[in-house]
């Protein structure tokens, strides 16, 4: 399959990459590579780049294109909040630009990688036909995306739509800002691990490779199943408490659990039913947050990651473009 992937060189983008070619698929990634072009192979014969915006992109890079991941966005609520109409611009906008142009440049299939954070605080555990409460511009912006993409599925043109659980696991594109990654990097540095008050909210995690296998299974599921469906990406067994979540870090490590508390009450509180995708595509992750801290474990003991990079903390890295001049 001839696959196009916006925000390629990201964080799931850079792990997507390497799997779609693994299996033998043809990659055109469009990223504008704010946080480098080494987070790509290097040279691969099936893999061609394309340093563009979303938002003004060629409609011509769909020509032989037979589906479309488009995973380009701001990607956290923090950053989302640095320049709200920015976020509107590229999570809502951008997007539905990309799907509307695939659309009529004839791509068959269609997938918008969205957040279960659109769920917001809910008190019951909720699935994909639950009522939504976005509460960052962040999650407002991509359930806009997710209500005017999906109206422009036909029997022509696929759509799908997946809320993926909070991502955590190793990249190319490292992020530190993640609830696990950060409380890795933290034991890692400190020996204790930073926990966001006051610990007991709920969040559903997923394994970055993980969520970038559903995302590929989906593609080349049969249409009848995916076809304007949305499906939540994670696991049933992976809704975790914060403060809980943090002693399995400290398990994965080996070393004593200590902690440290910042920041405010985290407003934000969900448990997600990921029923459906299983049952439907037979999707059921790999990994674990014990499995997926003890590889970045590994990898910072090992020097296989650097924990000082600062492109590691989105927000701080998109701060340093502005004020290098940088047109976000």
């Amino acid at each position: 399959m001839n696959l196009l992937i916006t925000g390629g060189a990201g964080y799931i983008g850079s792990v997507l990459v390497r799997m779609a070619l693994e299996q033998d698929h043809k990659v055109t990634v469009v990223d504008r590579l704010f946080f480098g072009r080494e987070t790509l192979p290097e040279e691969d014969k099936n893999l061609k780049i394309i340093k563009e915006d979303i938002r003004s992109v060629s409609k011509e890079i769909f020509k032989g294109i037979d589906g479309v991941i488009d995973l380009a966005a701001i990607s956290n609520d923090p950053a989302g909040e640095l320049d709200p109409t920015k976020t509107w611009s590229i999570n809502h906008l951008g997007r539905l630009r990309i799907a509307v142009l695939a659309k009529n440049m004839g791509v068959k299939r269609y997938l918008l990688p969205s957040s279960c954070s659109a769920y917001g605080f809910q008190d019951d555990v909720v699935d994909e036909t639950s009522d939504i409460n976005p509460l960052t511009t962040y999650a407002k912006a991509n359930v806009k995306a997710e209500e005017d993409i999906i109206d422009l599925a036909d029997n022509n043109f696929c759509v799908t739509i997946i809320r993926q659980a909070t991502v955590y696991g190793l990249s190319k594109r490292m992020r530190f800002d993640l609830a696990i990654n950060g409380m890795t990097k933290g034991f890692f540095q400190n020996r204790k691990i930073p926990i966001l008050k006051d610990g007991k909210q709920w969040r559903p995690m997923v394994h970055v490779k993980d969520t970038a296998r559903a995302q590929l299974m989906i593609l080349e599921a049969p249409i009848d199943k995916v076809n304007k469906q949305l499906f939540n990406v994670g696991s049933n067994e992976q809704n975790y408490q914060i403060f809980p979540m943090a002693e399995m870090v400290a398990k994965a490590a080996g070393i004593p659990f200590e902690y440290e508390w910042y920041g405010q009450p985290d407003h934000r509180s969900y448990k997600v039913d990921f029923n459906k995708i299983k049952t439907v595509l037979g999707f059921k992750p790999e990994y674990d947050a014990e499995k997926g801290a003890k590889e970045i474990w590994d990898a910072l003991k090992n020097k296989g990651t650097d924990p000082d990079d600062p492109r590691t903390i989105t927000l701080n890295q998109y701060k340093k473009l502005l004020a290098d001049g940088v047109e976000i």
